[in-house]
């Protein structure tokens, strides 16, 4: 593949009728990584992955998605991927063995008996294998989502919001196979919207009404959303809020259990405003901006821009 990128493409454009849902997005990413794809519902992160893996067609854009052009080679590249989507799609009378054999022979695989067994043990299922899939629980089910799009030795996964409805646990060994496939050079293109993920990810890409806002490692997202944070103790944070959310500096207040997160892309105007409220009982506290108040930011930054 040019440069060693799995995805490289320019100017990736959707629209459906007058409405633009994706705008012009630019978007490399390396082969091994993984990549995260964040931004509200609605802001066509999953129309982008849809287009990238030939399930729709671009309106405008160019570029290659596994060294296969994005406009002409969709059916090559759908060979080469896995899609992974939010809702649970498999046959749920079925047993697990019986959904993976019948994704193998989707693709024409041969040796399937063996091929089902062998992505039953990598995942771990070998102890649920003939139990139907309806009965399993979020993260089995999950698990075995993820068996079936790995069943054809694919070289990108493109996985929209995977872990949506999963407990902790299970989000956890999620990524932990994640970060091994990834380790033997599988690529990984993940919506999310939770921010421990995020920050799990090799590089994250914030998407809004169709744009791309900002891409980088987390180091670099964070930097360049040109956030100041304060962290406040005390008592009573959330009148604080209030007091604080008047403020034209302070575009976050957020209550983080008992204390307070006051954040603001001007770091002079956000110490004047505060500084009648950093008085006892309160104590401030100047702290990194974690990706939580990024996110937040941008999500409020783009509801200013009208919707294309």
């Amino acid at each position: 593949m040019p440069d060693d990128f799995a995805i490289d493409v320019k100017g990736m454009t959707k629209r459906f009728g007058e409405h633009t849902v994706v705008n012009k997005i630019d978007l490399q990413v390396p082969t091994g990584d993984i990549y995260g794809f964040l931004g509200p519902n609605g802001s066509g992160k999953t129309t982008f992955i849809r287009m990238l893996c030939g399930l729709l067609r671009p309106d405008a854009g160019s570029g290659t998605c596994l060294g296969y052009d994005v406009i002409r080679d969709s059916e090559s590249i759908k060979k080469q991927v896995g899609y992974m989507t939010q809702r649970f799609s498999f046959y749920e009378d079925l047993t697990i063995a019986e959904n993976l054999d019948f994704v193998a022979r989707m693709y024409g695989m041969k040796d399937r008996p063996q091929l089902v067994k062998k992505s039953i043990e990598e995942l771990g299922l070998a102890d649920r294998a003939n139990q139907l899939a309806g009965e399993l629980s979020g993260g089995w089910k999950q698990r075995m989502a993820l068996a079936a799009c790995l069943i054809h030795s694919p070289k990108l996964l493109l996985l929209d919001e995977p872990t949506a409805g999963v407990d902790p646990k299970a989000r956890r060994d999620f990524w932990e196979h994640i970060h091994r496939l990834a380790a033997k050079g599988l690529t990984f293109l993940i919506t999310t919207h939770y921010m421990d993920e995020a920050e799990r990810c090799h590089r994250l890409a914030y998407i809004s009404n169709g744009d791309l806002l900002t891409h980088g490692t987390v180091k670099e997202v964070v930097d360049q959303a040109g956030l100041t944070t304060w962290l406040v103790h005390g008592p009573n944070v959330i009148e604080l809020a209030d007091k604080l959310r008047v403020k034209p500096a302070v575009q976050q207040a957020v209550a983080f259990g008992s204390e307070l997160h006051v954040s603001g892309d001007n770091a002079v105007a956000l110490d004047e405003a505060i500084a009648p409220f950093r008085v006892a009982p309160y104590r401030w506290e100047k702290i990194p901006s974690g990706m939580e108040d990024v996110f937040i930011h941008l999500m409020d930054k783009s509801k200013d821009k009208p919707a294309s």
